[in-house]
């Protein structure tokens, strides 16, 4: 996949392509709906296809009072396009610039300017330029002024994740904020990741017996609820079975809150420093207090056994991308 870091970095001559343009925060299966057709329009015409979105949710810059906490980073974003299979994303930095721009200048310098584009792929209630003022009636006039043509697509209906609604980013955030991590894998079409570096922490864990590895608080992804999950790890390509908690571990004092740590089960790997990334399959229990350490570490073991028979029963075909 080309990958073009701002509309300087487009080269001449690109294109002719297909375009959609959107946020595309988390690539569920709506987005992977539209990227879908995006790519079988591009190859019928024998055209580029290529995807146009933002560093940002233009909320944070336009009412960030409003805006929700994304549900990837930028990078687990361009990485998640490019497995889709998309020729040439374009991520444009939204900033009070691009804000302002009017609806016209937006078509004609990143749909026709750098894209070439030749058909444009948007939802129904599709808006852009400044403050929104552009909308699928203004886009269709502007692609018989510039010579595209404009393809109206449905909402992507969706049955998976135990309810029938549109496939949407706010469906997802909902689901991980209940810790439902299986339902929002069925709208992602993937187990919900998050990606971070390992730091030293209070090795607590190693005195129990269940060395952890503790996340740098930097992380990329969206957390799911403060609780203990059956996850999978990904370090250097390989993937582990894995107890993974999220919260302040009430047992003890002093513990951060929304602490990240995660034990591999059989491994004795050094991961100080390294990236790794964390895929989240069951949830099993909130963070308890315990009114001792044996009793924790019975927990523990309990968890322990639970979880590995969760990962034995899952599929081996999980992507290993963290």
């Amino acid at each position: 996949m080309q990958f073009f870091d701002g509309l300087g970095e487009v080269p001449p001559g690109l294109g002719p392509s297909a375009v959609a343009v959107g946020k595309f925060d988390g690539l569920h299966l709506g987005h992977r709906d539209v990227l879908r057709q995006l790519r079988e329009v591009a190859d019928r015409r024998g055209l580029l296809d290529a995807v146009v979105t933002f560093d940002r949710n233009p909320l944070s810059l336009l009412a960030p009072e409003k805006c929700p906490v994304p549900l990837v980073s930028n990078a687990q974003k361009r990485d998640l396009l490019e497995t889709a299979g998309v020729d040439a994303t374009l991520m444009l930095h939204f900033d009070a610039q691009l804000a302002a721009e009017a609806p016209e200048c937006f078509v004609k310098s990143v749909l026709v300017g750098a894209l070439h584009a030749e058909i444009v792929l948007c939802g129904v209630d599709f808006r852009f330029g400044t403050r929104g003022s552009g909308d699928v009636k203004l886009l269709r006039r502007l692609g018989v002024e510039h010579g595209f043509e404009v393809v109206i697509l449905e909402d992507v209906q969706s049955n998976d994740a135990g309810a029938s609604r549109r496939a949407s980013s706010t469906w997802v955030r909902e689901l991980l904020g209940q810790g439902q991590v299986r339902e929002a894998a069925q709208l992602l079409g993937r187990p919900p990741s998050i990606r971070s570096t390992v730091v030293r922490g209070e090795q607590r864990g190693r005195e129990l017996g269940y060395p952890t590895a503790n996340l740098d608080p930097d992380i990329e992804g969206y957390l799911p609820l403060d609780g203990v999950y059956a996850t999978w790890v990904v370090v250097d390509g390989a993937r582990y079975g894995a107890a993974t908690s999220i919260g302040n571990n009430p047992t003890f004092e002093g513990v951060p809150m929304h602490q990240v740590e995660t034990h591999l089960f059989d491994q004795k790997l050094d991961l100080y420093d390294k990236p790794i990334g964390v895929q989240f399959v069951e949830y099993l229990r909130p963070m308890n207090r315990f009114d001792s350490v044996e009793s924790l570490v019975a927990q523990l073991h309990r968890d322990d056994e639970r979880i590995r028979v969760i990962l034995a029963a899952e599929p081996d075909a999980l992507p290993a991308t963290g």
